[in-house]
């Protein structure tokens, strides 16, 4: 048995084309898939685009590995039974707002796969549309395990814990703070050292992107020096591990011979990679008036209608607030996009109480939502110096698409059922 199980190293830029090698030679030089490669690996090309998508949008990579990864028995149900896709039908459309507390501590020794839950989405991944959205609370790394998601790329959103996420390509080290995008198809598995939990955004349509910054100019928002790709790591483990793999909306298992992450080598611009959001390069008012939340954007994956997000991921980092003459807090709003917020760490500045990290709102297309009582009174009274909104981390996922929620989600005991009671002690305007 042969484990690399150095610190893991990263090589920094957005969408760039990569090489890396963990041993000398592994890339064959002059060609892809050479008749017979120096080192005996076998070349596979993974690729996250068609084929002949156009060259600005085309994303693959060539691996080389010790063993085909074709080399396994057939795939048969895993019953996991709390994981889904789109179409999202178990449970009517409800355009009721929502929230639910934190996921518990597991029960009992829990790895990622099988603390995954599914608690809304939209689209199909089989029509290469819409997103799904997964909390996940685990305690135990994957042992002789990993997973694979082939309805979509990931972005996961650790909230509690360190976290390792160990990749064919490379490992990454992740921690609340942070985010890891894994693409389609990838194999990794989940290693931590005590209670982890977080949020995956499962996008089934074009790959996530950075957002054209527009008259913003050609900096600002997340820069792409900022976002780290690993170098190539791989083990050759010869013992028996289970491959789960997200396919159709449901889960699916068989086991190799073998570790399939035993890429020795690989060249390409198709890979995993993390982003630290404390490096995110905030923009807001200097003058009057809260802006868009699209100002917050850190990546984007893009529909067939311009300026209108599969979805979008936005953050709400810490941040001075300099308006004058202003209502500091987002504004109340009713949107014909969708928003699933979560909380990483602090307190949102439009929530006074009951919004906890780990926790999750759901406001659906054009459900009017906004600040709480408190926050509002809070907000109308404050003397308008320049405050540093401290310690928080807040993050959305937007789509243009509403979200249908799963029936657990909506029976969950961590729903809060008075949720709308946040907004029913405003008084009326005085007119006259």
């Amino acid at each position: 048995m042969t484990t690399r199980t150095n610190a893991p190293l990263y090589m920094p830029g957005f969408g760039n084309h990569f090489s890396t090698e963990a041993v000398a030679g592994a890339l064959p030089e002059g060609r892809n898939s050479p008749q017979r490669h120096p080192l005996g690996l076998y070349a596979e090309q993974l690729s996250g685009t068609a084929f002949t998508a156009p060259r600005s949008e085309n994303r693959r990579s060539w691996l080389y590995r010790l063993r085909p990864s074709a080399q396994h028995p057939a795939y048969k149900p895993f019953d996991q039974g709390r994981v889904r896709s789109g179409p999202f039908t178990e449970a009517p459309p409800n355009p009721n707002r929502m929230r639910w507390d934190p996921l518990p501590t597991p029960s009992g020794p829990t790895d990622w796969v099988e603390g995954l839950v599914t608690y809304a989405g939209n689209g199909d991944p089989e029509a290469a549309t819409g997103v799904g959205v997964h909390l996940y609370a685990a305690n135990r790394s994957m042992t002789d395990r990993v997973f694979y998601c082939a309805d979509g790329e990931l972005l996961i959103v650790p909230q509690l814990g360190q976290q390792a996420f160990v990749t064919e390509m490379g490992r990454i080290d992740a921690r609340p703070g942070e985010i890891v995008v894994i693409p389609r198809g990838v194999r990794f598995r989940v290693e931590c050292d005590g209670e982890i939990r977080g949020y995956a955004c499962e996008n089934y349509g074009a790959l996530f992107r950075l957002p054209d910054l527009g008259p913003i100019g050609s900096n600002g928002l997340a820069n792409p020096r900022d976002f780290q790709t690993p170098v190539a790591w791989f083990e050759d483990v010869g013992r028996p591990t289970e491959c789960v793999q997200k396919y159709g909306g449901r889960l699916w298992a068989t086991t190799f011979a073998h570790s399939p992450l035993d890429v020795v080598g690989w060249h390409g611009d198709l890979a995993p990679y993390k982003y630290d959001t404390t490096r995110f390069n905030t923009i807001g008012t200097v003058s009057y008036d809260h802006p868009d939340p699209s100002i917050f954007t850190v990546l984007t994956s893009p529909s067939g209608a311009p300026g209108t997000a599969n979805c979008d991921f936005a953050i709400f980092p810490p941040r001075w607030m300099v308006a004058e003459e202003t209502f500091r807090p987002p504004w109340f709003h009713r949107n014909v996009m969708s928003e699933f917020m979560g909380l990483v760490y602090g307190e949102y500045d439009a929530k006074e109480g009951g919004f906890s990290p780990g926790g999750a709102s759901l406001h659906n297309c054009m459900s009017g939502h906004g600040p709480d009582q408190a926050s509002y009174d809070k907000a109308v009274r404050a003397d308008l110096k320049p405050v540093k909104i401290e310690n928080t981390l807040a993050f959305m996922f937007e789509t243009r698409a509403p979200f249908r929620t799963t029936e657990w989600a909506q029976t969950s005991p961590t729903m809060q059922l008075d949720y709308d009671d946040v907004w029913s002690g405003f008084e009326k305007g005085r007119v006259g």
